[in-house]
């Protein structure tokens, strides 16, 4: 039986982020992919059951492409670790028609722009988000502690909550009535 491959990220706050990805190819990190906008659906059924077990099913539109991923229960201390399956979808649009014809909706969307680097198997991305920006570290433990270390931070700024979880506690700490964690809801609360 093949091993299930496993997710292990942490977040930080990206604190002075153009000048450090002037200095990521001298630090040996290659360009991946390039600053696209990100749209994440998450989809459960009229119970919860997905969220409440702890799991995930996410369609994402990212540039012309779409991918369905599923996650399973988190692993949280310093890091957090789960099981993660990725698949390319064809037509995102169609995948989506077909999970609400089995009774699964979209629950919650949030955007980003994203941009990605690689180096020694480990992934940096930097996430604009309508929180602020964000560093995503997704490695080998031992990998994620020395880009961590090399980006000014220390294991007291790892972050291993989701954005759901990140934009529910701000909408609660900041008394906001947005249900969505895009650039168009967050600009129209603000202006209000």
């Amino acid at each position: 039986m093949p091993v299930a491959p496993v997710e292990i990220e942490i977040k930080l706050p990206a604190r002075n982020a153009q000048a450090v990805i002037g200095e990521l190819p001298r630090r040996g990190f290659q360009l991946h992919r390039s600053r696209r906008l990100e749209v994440n659906w998450m989809f459960d059924d009229d119970n919860a059951r997905i969220r409440t077990g702890g799991c995930l099913l996410r369609l994402r539109h990212s540039g012309e492409d779409w991918f369905v991923t599923a996650k399973g229960p988190a692993c949280t201390g310093k890091y957090k670790a789960r099981e993660e399956r990725e698949t390319q979808v064809a037509d995102g649009e169609a995948f989506r028609a077909i999970l609400n014809l089995v009774g699964l909706r979209e629950r919650f969307v949030y955007e980003r722009y994203r941009t990605t680097w690689e180096r020694d198997g480990g992934e940096l991305a930097l996430d604009e988000t309508p929180l602020g920006d964000f560093w995503e570290l997704e490695g080998r433990e031992e990998w994620i502690d020395e880009v961590a270390r090399e980006l000014g931070c220390t294991p007291a700024d790892y972050l291993t909550a989701s954005y759901a979880r990140l934009f529910r506690e701000h909408v609660a700490a900041n008394g906001l009535t947005i249900d969505a964690f895009t650039f168009e809801a967050f600009g129209a609360q603000a202006h209000r």
